[in-house]
């Protein structure tokens, strides 16, 4: 059984430790198997590529890696920080998740 993240693809976070602290960035992908996250524009490392075909060029490239998810939080536009999300419902009854602090829809 895979784990919970509480973060999920194409949610706004802010990094709140590490040498990327307070950058924000949209999620691209994330790995609960692994409690992981690729942020995008955050933790970026060079990958050195080698040419695969003939006529194919290698290099070093600036790629973003995968981060643990406790290292981020959901990023609330109205508060303009990291913040904790509960439960609540929409005006046509589904559940959404809402800023802990205001209220605002995440």
């Amino acid at each position: 059984m895979a784990n919970k993240l509480h973060i999920r693809r194409d949610d706004e976070v802010i990094v709140i430790s590490g040498d990327d602290k307070g950058k924000r960035g949209k999620v691209l992908e994330v790995s609960p198997k692994e409690g992981k996250v690729i942020v995008q524009g955050v933790n970026i490392v060079s990958r050195h590529l080698r040419p695969r075909r003939q006529g194919e060029a290698g290099g070093i490239v600036k790629v973003e890696a995968p981060m643990y998810a406790c290292k981020v939080m959901l990023y609330c536009s109205k508060c303009n920080k990291g913040v904790r999300a509960k439960a609540g419902t929409n005006s046509k009854g589904e559940k959404i998740r809402v800023c802990a602090k205001c209220g605002a829809e995440l």
